[in-house]
């Protein structure tokens, strides 16, 4: 009863779009699905947290948090896109910087539901999330040369990549389950070949010609809506996997 409650609640908040949404502008329908999207996510994963044992619960904690997170932020974003043909980039940012940490560390809290891990795991991580985030909006805002950012951005993201790889997170993966093994695996792939869709936005919006806000935005929105609710599906089905011991 208490989600179907969160889930009215959701539904009546008004829509932060003045405007109306044109039957061509491809863009502002990506904003509306991955919002509609976010939402159902977000009750899908509180709702299903009661159904997976104890050790997996703040897992999926965070995974509602993530999406609704992201949710909040999109009722926003798909407003300013409407009314003003703009990229949201401040109103992305924030919502990067809460989600993508949080995001990061799932990886953290999956281990440490199964295996002993390092803390210093979870340091590193959301050191190089932050890192990459804060000069991805340097170079996305214009404070400096955005071929800088990109770089600096990128060299944190293949930091992660390594600590997780072939790291303590690495490490620690192997003494896990097969189910978690299977979801880690999977996991990786997602920051790897997933998040590979947001310096391909980057790219396309600032470092190929004329700043193009429409495919920055599509790109940028399709990856949200594959890493944020996928990668929190991959955690679901690694924890109904061992919650259920199968």
């Amino acid at each position: 009863m208490k989600y179907l409650l969160m889930l009215t609640g959701l539904m009546a908040m008004p829509s932060f779009a003045a405007g109306d949404l044109a039957a061509n502008d491809m863009t502002g329908v990506s904003f509306w699905l991955v919002t509609a999207a976010l939402l159902a996510a977000t009750v899908f994963f509180f709702v299903e947290r009661d159904n997976v044992s104890s050790k997996w619960k703040t897992s999926l904690t965070v995974s509602g948090l993530v999406t609704g997170i992201a949710f909040w932020h999109y009722m926003y974003m798909r407003g300013v896109w409407v009314d003003t043909q703009t990229s949201p980039i401040v109103y992305r940012y924030i919502d990067w910087l809460l989600t993508v940490p949080l995001l990061i560390v799932e990886f953290y809290l999956i281990l440490r539901a199964v295996t002993n891990v390092a803390s210093s795991l979870f340091t590193k991580l959301f050191v190089g999330s932050l890192v990459m985030l804060i000069f991805g909006y340097l170079g996305e805002s214009g404070a400096m040369s955005a071929m800088v950012a990109f770089i600096i951005a990128m060299a944190a993201w293949i930091y992660m990549i390594q600590v997780l790889y072939s790291g303590e997170g690495g490490v620690a993966v192997k003494q896990a389950s097969p189910a978690v093994q299977s979801a880690y695996k999977t996991m990786m792939w997602i920051i790897i070949v997933g998040w590979a869709v947001y310096p391909l936005g980057y790219v396309m919006g600032h470092l190929v010609g004329e700043t193009n806000p429409a495919s920055l935005n599509i790109i940028y929105n399709f990856a949200d809506f594959v890493n944020k609710i996928l990668f929190g599906l991959i955690i679901w089905h690694a924890a109904v996997t061992e919650s259920r011991g199968t």
